[in-house]
C-alpha cells in the first residue's frame, strides 16, 4: 500500500484551522505554518489562532437565512469553527456572536493538541509545488508571499479595504440615556440602544462626514484609492452617500422602542456584547477608517457614549483576494496545479463562516488527494457547495467580487412552494441539510 502523503497548510486563521483540522481528523499528518507570533499583520494583535479582526458576530443562526443554513451544514460536518463558536457564544438575539478571546483560545488549544497536526511558527514566502498545500493566508497575506503568488504562480491579485468597528467599555456607557432592547422585540433584549432625536442626528452626521480619515500608507503603498466591499463599509463612507443613508443602515430606528415609555426615535445606534462577561460592547455597523482622535470626538456625540471608554478604536486594513474563476476549481484547487488549494477570503468568499466553509472543503479534498481518493463536490444544492461553485464560475458580469452566503447562489428548487419567500428558503434549507447528511455518509466511507 502506497504511503499517504502529509499536507501543508499555510495560515492559522479560520480557514486554515478548519482545513488542518478536517485533514488531521481523517488520519492525514498536517504541517500548519503560522507566522504569528514572529510577525503580525497591521490588523492582528493576538498570538492565538482564528483571530476575529472585524466583528465578533457570525450573523444569523436561523434556517430561513443562508448563513444560518451554512452554519447548520458545518455543524453537521463537525466543523471545529462551529464547535468553538457554539462553546463560546454570547447573547446576541437571533444572531450567533462569540467571545472573541475565548473563541480563538479554544481553537488554538484544539489545534495544537491534535496528534496529527504539527504547528510551525514561520512565515512562508514560497511553496513546493509538488507537495499538497492549502494556502489560507487570508486577506492580509504577507507582501513576500503575495509577490510569489503573482510572479511564480501567475495569479493576479486584487485588493479592497476592510474596516473594523470600535469597542467600548460597558461600565462607561450612560444607561440613563441608553437602554436594552431588540428590534421588533424579537428574541431577548441583547442590544444596547443609543437613541437620537433629529437634531442630535444632524449634529452627529455633520461631525461624521467632516471628520479626518486615517492615511492608507500602512496598508497599501501601490494605491491611495479607497475601495470598499459593501459588506464592511466604513460608516463615514456610507454617510457621505446622503443624509438619510445611515437611517436605512446601521442607525435604522425601525422596530426599536423604549421598553418602558414606548417612545420611538429618529435614529438609533446599537451596541452588541463583545464578550461573555458583558464588559465590552461594539458599535454595530460602525466600521471606520477615521483617526483615533476623530473617533473619540465624533462617536462621543452619540447619546450614552459621551464619556465612553474606547477599549479598541476602529481600524482599516487591506483585503487581498484572487480572481478565482480564472484559477480555481469547485474544490478550491488550482487549475494549473491540483496539488495546491486555496481557502479563506483570498478565494473571494466573504465572511467568517464562509471562510471556514472554504477551509472545510479544501481540507477535506486535500486529504482525499493525499489518500488517492476522488475529490468531493458538495454541489450547489448546499450552501457550502454553492460558495465553492461561485468561486469556480464567478458572476455573470465577469467582474468577480467577494460573495457572502446567500440563497441567490444556491440551486433553485425547481418547483414552487406555498407561503412566500420564507417558506421557500426553509424548503431550500431542508434540502441542503438532507444533501449534507448524504455527503457525510459518503465522506466517512
Amino acid at each position: 500500500m502506497a504511503e499517504i502523503k502529509s499536507i501543508n497548510v499555510i495560515g492559522a486563521g479560520l480557514a486554515g484551522c478548519e482545513a488542518a483540522y478536517q485533514a488531521a481528523k481523517r488520519g492525514i499528518k498536517v504541517n500548519l505554518y503560522e507566522m504569528k507570533p514572529q510577525k503580525y499583520t497591521p490588523a492582528h494583535h493576538n498570538k492565538n489562532f482564528a483571530e476575529l479582526v472585524c466583528s465578533n458576530s457570525l450573523r444569523s443562526d436561523e434556517l430561513s437565512n443562508a448563513i444560518g443554513v451554512l452554519k447548520a451544514e458545518l455543524r453537521e460536518m463537525e466543523s471545529i469553527i462551529m464547535e468553538a463558536a457554539d462553546n463560546n457564544r454570547v447573547a446576541a438575539g437571533s444572531a450567533l456572536a462569540v467571545d472573541r478571546e475565548a473563541f480563538s483560545q479554544y481553537i488554538t488549544e484544539r489545534i495544537k493538541n491534535h496528534p496529527n497536526i504539527t504547528v510551525v511558527e514561520e512565515e512562508i514566502v514560497e511553496i513546493n509545488p509538488s507537495e499538497i498545500t492549502v494556502i489560507a493566508t487570508g486577506p492580509l497575506t504577507s507582501d513576500k508571499l503575495a509577490k510569489y503568488m503573482k510572479d511564480e504562480m501567475g495569479l493576479n491579485g486584487l485588493h479592497f479595504f476592510d474596516a473594523a468597528a470600535p469597542i467600548v467599555e460597558f461600565d462607561s456607557i450612560d444607561m440613563s440615556k441608553a437602554f436594552f432592547a431588540s428590534r421588533y422585540n424579537k428574541g431577548d433584549a441583547d442590544y444596547i440602544n443609543c437613541p437620537m432625536s433629529e437634531v442630535e442626528y444632524k449634529e452627529f452626521y455633520e461631525a461624521l462626514v467632516s471628520a479626518q480619515e486615517a492615511e492608507l500608507h500602512d496598508f497599501d503603498s501601490d494605491s491611495q484609492k479607497l475601495t470598499v466591499f459593501e459588506g464592511c463599509m466604513p460608516v463615514e463612507v456610507m454617510a457621505k452617500r446622503g443624509f438619510e443613508t445611515l437611517l436605512f443602515g446601521p442607525m435604522k430606528p425601525v422596530g426599536i422602542e423604549h421598553p418602558k415609555t414606548k417612545e420611538t426615535y429618529f435614529a438609533v445606534v446599537q451596541l452588541r456584547k463583545e464578550n461573555q462577561n458583558g464588559t465590552m460592547y461594539n458599535l454595530v455597523g460602525f466600521q471606520t477608517h477615521l483617526t483615533f482622535g476623530e473617533q473619540k470626538r465624533v462617536f462621543s456625540k452619540i447619546p450614552g457614549l459621551e464619556n465612553a471608554t474606547f477599549l479598541r478604536y476602529g481600524v482599516m486594513h487591506r483585503n487581498t483576494y484572487i480572481d478565482s474563476p480564472k484559477y480555481l476549481t469547485k474544490f478550491y484547487s488550482l487549475r494549473s496545479n491540483p496539488n495546491v488549494f486555496f481557502a479563506g477570503q483570498m478565494t473571494g468568499v466573504e465572511g467568517y463562516i464562509e471562510s471556514a466553509s472554504s477551509g472545510f472543503v479544501a481540507g477535506i479534498n486535500a486529504a482525499r488527494l493525499a489518500k488517492g481518493t476522488e475529490l468531493l463536490d458538495f454541489t450547489d444544492e448546499t450552501v457550502i457547495g454553492a460558495l465553492s461553485h461561485f468561486v469556480e464560475n464567478g458572476a455573470f458580469s465577469g467582474n468577480f467580487q467577494p460573495m457572502n452566503a446567500n440563497f441567490g447562489i444556491v440551486a433553485p428548487l425547481g418547483y414552487k412552494v406555498k407561503g412566500g419567500k420564507k417558506a421557500r428558503n426553509e424548503e431550500i434549507a431542508k434540502r441542503a441539510i438532507q444533501k449534507i447528511k448524504s455527503l457525510k455518509s459518503e465522506i466517512e466511507k
